[in-house]
């Protein structure tokens, strides 16, 4: 009610209707810089669509925790995305969209890959699988506000339908990867194929916002 009575339009520009959306789609589509946001940011945040599928599974099934513990240590990657948007809040506008996604992306690969190794290196407790995640959360709340931004930046008179589109991709790839989760994980086989999931997810978003940095710097450069 406060919203709907007290916020106020803050966009400058005239709505368009739903078709009009639709034929601005080949504009966006078209855009290698769009969609590189836009997959960076899916992806990223793919890693942590993958946990929500089969975290509750590795808990139950593989560590054997009870409901009360596996509450708290499930919400390791919100402790790391309420760090990650306060960073972004604060350091945004100092070092630019393009090096935050990047950051975020480097900080996913990161402690998906450590956890990795201290798995293989025979840590495979609940404390280390649950604690790294909180590297994923942290990466998130780099990685989507900062990719949104950049996204609409594309094409800012397309901001509307930009939002949308990306926003689709991200819930559409998120929905598939956590039924994915679901689908490898299987008795006997461990935490093992949802983390080399949600790494695998992670370091696709990390080359993503790489090849459109280098897309960008060619196009400073007249290439």
């Amino acid at each position: 009610v406060v919203t709907w009575r007290d916020l106020g339009e803050t966009a400058s520009l005239k709505s368009a209707s739903f078709a009009e959306q639709f034929r601005d789609y080949p504009q966006l589509l078209k855009s290698r810089r769009f969609w590189g946001y836009s997959m960076a940011m899916a992806f990223a945040s793919g890693a942590f669509f993958s946990y929500l599928g089969g975290a509750p599974y590795v808990g139950t099934e593989v560590f054997g925790l009870d409901p009360k513990t596996l509450g708290l240590l499930f919400g390791a990657p919100a402790v790391g995305y309420f760090i990650g948007n306060y960073l972004s809040g604060r350091f945004s506008s100092t070092f630019g969209v393009n090096r935050m996604v990047l950051v975020g992306c480097i900080l996913n690969v990161l402690g998906l890959s450590l956890s990795l190794i201290a798995f293989a290196l025979g840590f495979q407790t609940a404390l280390i699988f649950y604690g790294f995640t909180t590297f994923v959360g942290l990466g998130n709340g780099l990685v989507i506000p900062n990719a949104t931004a950049g996204m609409l930046s594309v094409r800012p008179q397309l901001a509307g339908t930009a939002s949308g589109l990306g926003g689709a991709m991200m819930i559409g790839g998120g929905a598939a990867l956590s039924a994915l989760a679901g689908v490898l994980l299987q008795p006997g086989l461990g935490a093992w194929p949802l983390m080399w999931l949600m790494w695998a997810t992670a370091l696709l978003g990390l080359i993503t916002i790489l090849l459109t940095l280098r897309r960008e710097r060619q196009v400073k450069d007249g290439v």
